[in-house]
């Protein structure tokens, strides 16, 4: 029997305006635009659900994605032609590159030599930064031992500092001269540490000045502006 989107209970707390296109259930933290700047750069038509943070734990969430994060997605024209459910940004980013033929090279080595940065994102780049935005700036702040802070501080430093290498010689993107999904998985990231976690000085980011310019230039995509705002904190706005 061919499955639609409504077999999918996520669907009747947050329902398709139009079932035929891709259904995103986010929200716009450093992990969840990567989804949403990933489709905007290859043009694939979306719709965007605005999944508060306390709403991933509330039972048509977990039906989808049981590990209560987001973002996850639902594509009605997934493999074999049948609604398909994913959750984890990397694995979203490397299904959507794949089918729609973008953001990732086709060559082999290259292919997984962008999965290799996407990887540094996912292990390394959020999980470092995330714990300095918990112990730096929200509610770890109030713990008085000062080891948590200084050990995510050393460990972001150290992160950027591979990437300021990485970038070092001249390349506009993390592939060179191809804008890939490991620039979608990381720079949002940087972003959320310079605005929202305010450690433009924690991390020393004046002395990753190749780090600084590729940022920049990643967030003047049109796409990225775009994405960046997908989907809106506010559904009423």
């Amino acid at each position: 029997m061919t499955r639609s989107l409504a077999d999918f209970p996520i669907t009747r707390q947050w329902a398709p305006r139009d079932p035929n296109l891709l259904q995103l259930y986010s929200y716009p933290t450093p992990n969840g635009v990567k989804v949403s700047i990933a489709l905007e750069e290859l043009g694939v038509p979306y719709e965007a659900h605005t999944v508060k943070l306390s709403e991933t734990t509330t039972p048509a969430f977990l039906s989808l994605n049981p590990n209560n994060k987001i973002p996850a997605i639902i594509d009605p024209d997934g493999p074999g032609g049948e609604p398909f459910g994913l959750w984890e940004s990397g694995a979203i980013l490397i299904y959507l590159a794949e089918k729609h033929g973008g953001l990732l090279p086709a060559d082999p080595a290259r292919r997984l030599e962008t999965i290799q940065w996407l990887m540094f994102q996912m292990g390394g780049v959020g999980p470092m930064f995330g714990q300095y935005g918990f112990f730096g700036v929200f509610g770890g702040k109030e713990i008085d031992d000062p080891r948590p802070r200084e050990r995510y501080v050393n460990e972001s430093r150290r992160l950027l500092g591979v990437l300021e290498g990485r970038l070092a010689d001249g390349r506009d993107w993390i592939m060179g001269e191809d804008y890939t999904i490991a620039d979608i998985a990381i720079f949002p990231w940087v972003r959320g540490a310079k605005v929202f976690y305010m450690a433009e000085d924690a991390f020393e980011m004046d002395t990753r000045p190749h780090v600084m310019a590729w940022l920049e230039r990643c967030i003047a995509r049109p796409a990225s502006e775009r994405g960046l705002v997908q989907p809106p904190r506010d559904e009423a706005t």
